[in-house]
């Protein structure tokens, strides 16, 4: 599987579920079950890299003013989020967070930004196919730390001069 392909299934399994993360993942785990038990571990990796790339401050700082604060379990969840958010959004979360308040039509810190389930998908749609618990895929885990400087996400004066759009989209209200 291809690059191209795996954001093809995120894209086209996301519009079905009309963009209910918990939808996203229920059609997506359909879809990969629909494969051979390598092109799921294939998916797998895309996403596990996918996940690792997003796991750094700048990110993480985003996630917050979105959120309204972002425990690591919330992050971890706000990052398969963006995965399922498809390829423009995710790679221009990564290239620079505070473009969200553009890439976003919209974000409903109840539906949106919690994507854990979709984490899940390719490990359950393997055992599926297999009855067997995913293997290691060979990916290089994420650092014990984000990466990049860390953020006093506390401070809101902080927070502002960091994500100038989001801050004004999301916050000021």
């Amino acid at each position: 599987m291809d690059e191209t392909e795996f954001w093809e299934i995120v894209d086209s399994t996301r519009e079905a579920a009309g963009g209910d993360p918990e939808d996203h993942a229920e059609l997506l785990v359909e879809r990969l079950v629909g494969s051979d038990p390598d092109a799921v571990l294939d998916f797998a990796r895309h996403f596990e890299a996918r996940y690792n790339r997003a796991y750094r401050w700048d990110l993480w700082g985003a996630a917050w003013v979105l959120l309204g604060g972002a425990s690591d379990d919330a992050f971890d969840y706000f990052r398969c989020w963006l995965i399922g958010q498809g390829r423009a959004v995710y790679e221009g979360a990564v290239h620079d967070p505070d473009d969200l308040a553009d890439l976003l039509d919209d974000f409903d810190e109840d539906l949106d930004g919690d994507g854990e389930e979709l984490g899940y998908a390719a490990d359950e749609a393997y055992e599926q196919l297999t009855g067997l618990v995913a293997p290691d895929l060979g990916i290089q885990p994420a650092p014990p730390e984000p990466s990049g400087a860390p953020i006093d996400f506390e401070d809101d004066a902080v927070m502002a001069r960091h994500y100038p759009k989001l801050w004004d989209r999301f916050m000021s209200e």
